[in-house]
């Protein structure tokens, strides 16, 4: 760490803070060369590694365009697709992992789509479970059922 005035390579933290709900700390540090204060403010970063191998930031962005197809034609706004996203995000970062396969990211948006819509839970389930055949809907439809979402009720995003 430079102090931004004098690129001294040493200070010292005077105070620590977390901010934006646990996922930054915002640090106010002091060079030990000139005195002078400064902040800095430390953020986790999530790396999706995708089936090419090829590593990428998470982009909350890519969940919602492709929750937003499975929810085409749907009774589903955009802030319910922010919340979703922003519920997929922090279920990501509570495990603690630097990187994570896409697929994961995937599968960990089934289970808040499902509360979401129903309809755009089996569109998105038939891609990110490989479904087959009119037997794996049939499963997907049957656990919908019993897990208490029934026909026309519309669950509503925690």
């Amino acid at each position: 760490m430079y102090c931004p005035f004098c690129r001294h390579t040493d200070s010292r933290v005077v105070d620590s803070r977390t901010t934006d709900d646990g996922g930054a700390i915002r640090r106010r540090r002091q060079c030990t060369e000139c005195g002078k204060r400064f902040t800095t403010v430390e953020t986790t970063a999530v790396a999706v590694i995708k089936r090419s191998g090829v590593t990428e930031p998470f982009n909350r962005g890519k969940i919602i365009s492709g929750v937003r197809k499975a929810c085409q034609g749907r009774p589903v706004g955009e802030d319910d697709l922010a919340k979703l996203a922003q519920e997929v995000e922090e279920s990501i970062r509570a495990k603690g992992l630097a990187e994570i396969d896409a697929h994961e990211v995937g599968l960990s948006i089934l289970e808040p789509l499902s509360r979401l819509d129903t309809v755009a839970y089996l569109r998105f389930a038939s891609v990110y479970q490989a479904f087959e055949s009119l037997a794996d809907f049939e499963r997907a439809i049957a656990d919908l059922r019993n897990s208490g979402a029934e026909e026309g009720e519309q669950p509503t995003l925690i």
